[in-house]
């Protein structure tokens, strides 16, 4: 009993695994025509069926994962469905696209590059125009430095006038001080002796 229940699972994964395998061969991948010709699609696989047209070297096709007799269902560009002898497909891509998307990295490249120099050539304008601003603040910086240090001369000279000009009065007062100390003593002697002498 043990030995059937064996042979019942190992033959039930035989059968998954093929299965598995049998879904995964034909489920439809990309695929391309070798650079080198272009071939003919037929109806059928096998040139004894009928000609669709002919295939582009380097097309890149749909495979849809049925094959027989060394040929291979596609699926091309135009939505076409046709067999074509499996030894004609590849899944690399073909020169033609190779160059393509060489030249859509150098144009995106390129426009990665005139971004750069879009940005380069903002930066260079918005540091001249901060250097400009520079230049002016430095020039209004000496214009005040000069206005203060004129203001600093002036408020020194009135400081000096009006020292100058208490010690003029101050010396005013003083002769004036001194005349009164000298004569008003006098004049009230004289009238003192006049006063006696009437007497």
């Amino acid at each position: 009993m043990k030995y059937l229940f064996s042979l019942f699972i190992s033959f039930s994964l035989i059968t998954f695994t093929s299965l598995a395998q049998a879904e995964e061969s034909s489920a439809p991948s990309t695929g391309y025509i070798s650079d080198d010709l272009s071939i003919f699609m037929h109806a059928g696989p096998g040139t004894n069926y009928k000609i669709y047209g002919t295939i582009t070297a380097g097309a890149q096709i749909t495979i849809t994962g049925n094959s027989a007799k060394d040929y291979s269902e596609i699926v091309d560009e135009k939505n076409r469905t046709a067999w074509v002898e499996s030894k004609y497909i590849t899944t690399t891509p073909g020169l033609r696209f190779t160059v393509e998307e060489l030249n859509n990295q150098v144009n995106n490249a390129t426009s990665f590059t005139q971004q750069l120099d879009g940005e380069v050539n903002q930066l260079k304008s918005t540091i001249a125009d901060l250097e400009q601003q520079n230049t002016l603040l430095t020039k209004d910086a000496e214009k005040l430095n000069k206005a203060l240090a004129d203001t600093s001369s002036k408020l020194k000279d009135q400081d000096t006038n009006i020292k100058k000009q208490w010690f003029f009065n101050g010396a005013i007062v003083l002769g004036f001080g001194l005349v009164l100390g000298l004569i008003l003593p006098k004049f009230f002697t004289r009238r003192r002796e006049g006063m006696g002498s009437w007497k």
